[in-house]
């Protein structure tokens, strides 16, 4: 057989799905890398509004640890690159795999591998409110609520989702299943 020269039209839909990349989608990435950029944009806007040295650390109301605004910037930007890089290797190895053993039509394997490309974000919303906290409050000395509440209620909000989510993907696996076997 020759090089994309389909043989039926199963191997025809094989060849065309590599050629339009069916394998790999960008929503299996979607809220990482929104969520990288939003950040990368948020400390552009702040950058400049900064102190030479910024309060990052509280005890209570209270700062009492500061640093140095490029410091603080590369602190909290460094993990939202690699928590969004991350979340593309993770798809990226995901839509590989599913390729590897033609996987990819099926709406389970795209379904996991859009959960896992994007539960990244869980971490990355929790880094973008402490980011947020940070410049808000050396810019213009407002304060939000305390990071830990945000992170119980991130995390809370996070399980009820994937757990809801992966509870759909098991029902709908098995309605197939059972679909199957009366065929």
């Amino acid at each position: 057989m020759l090089p994309g020269v389909a043989i039926n039209d199963s191997e025809d839909t094989k060849i065309t799905n590599i050629k339009r990349g069916k394998y790999f989608r960008w929503s299996y990435i979607m809220l990482p890398v929104v969520f990288f950029l939003f950040s990368v944009i948020l400390a552009v806007v702040f950058y400049n509004k900064l102190p030479p040295e910024v309060y990052y650390h509280f005890s209570g109301d209270i700062p009492d640890r500061e640093v140095s605004r490029v410091a603080i910037i590369a602190w909290l930007l460094i993990p939202q690159f690699f928590l969004a890089f991350i979340g593309v290797a993770i798809s990226g190895i995901g839509s590989i795999i599913s390729k590897k053993y033609e996987l990819s039509d099926s709406n389970h394997i795209k379904r996991m591998l859009m959960a896992m490309g994007n539960m990244v974000a869980l971490p990355q919303i929790i880094l973008i409110f402490a980011m947020l906290d940070i410049f808000l409050y050396n810019a213009y000395d407002i304060r939000l609520i305390p990071l830990w509440i945000v992170i119980v209620i991130i995390l809370l909000l996070g399980t009820i989702v994937l757990g809801i989510f992966f509870f759909q993907t098991l029902r709908q696996y098995h309605r197939s299943n059972i679909k199957q076997n009366q065929e």
